[in-house]
């Protein structure tokens, strides 16, 4: 308390230090914590599994999204879903969509064309599962993985579930978490991106 009167500017800005470092510690291991957990090893059927877009080239996937829609194949393959959603529109320049590139994926290793359906709307993850929201209102369902990359399961499990859905997270480790620098660096950028939100949303809070 002395130290406090003598040095009120000094303490505040301790006391701000203390709390920054504490809201950007916590945040991170939620990050990482989530990072971790697939639901797939808990929920074993879901209404449909959804993956986020990622860049493509002349609907051609990039390493990152294929790696996204090997995993979504891998699933739909062990019977967690018959039916398979693609997500992401596109970029000025871009001859086709990140949803429509990765239904074709799909459907170039076999799964049939009734079961995958591609939403080509949205440049942003929001815009993105606000599609898949609107998608499965319209099929009535409710129940859905969310396939990304692991240090995204933690904020698109909050959108998804703040959209009304259902949502489970089934990460990929594959391409984009294949190095360590990578997944430190999408981990750290994780962090920053998800306490932004909650700064922007604290009189909702951050669950």
């Amino acid at each position: 308390m002395g130290f406090a009167r003598r040095h009120p500017l000094l303490s505040a800005v301790l006391l701000l230090l203390i709390l920054v470092v504490g809201a950007v510690g916590g945040t991170g291991g939620a990050v990482w914590r989530a990072a971790h957990q697939d639901e797939a090893s808990r929920i074993d059927h879901v209404d449909v599994i959804a993956v986020l877009g990622a860049a493509e080239y002349d609907g051609r996937p990039s390493p990152v999204f294929q790696g996204r829609l090997e995993h979504v194949l891998e699933l739909y393959r062990n019977h967690f879903s018959s039916t398979v959603l693609t997500l992401g529109g596109k970029e000025q320049g871009d001859v086709t969509t990140e949803a429509d590139a990765g239904r074709t994926w799909l459907l170039g290793r076999g799964m049939p064309e009734s079961s995958v359906y591609a939403e080509p709307k949205g440049n942003d993850t929001l815009r993105s599962l606000q599609a898949a929201a609107s998608f499965m209102q319209a099929h009535g369902m409710r129940s859905v993985f969310l396939v990304s990359d692991p240090w995204h399961n933690l904020r698109i499990r909050r959108m998804g579930r703040d959209l009304g859905l259902q949502v489970y997270v089934s990460a990929t480790w594959t391409s984009a978490a294949r190095s360590h620098h990578t997944r430190l660096d999408g981990y750290v950028r994780e962090t920053f991106v998800y306490l932004g939100q909650c700064i922007l949303h604290l009189a909702g809070g951050c669950g």
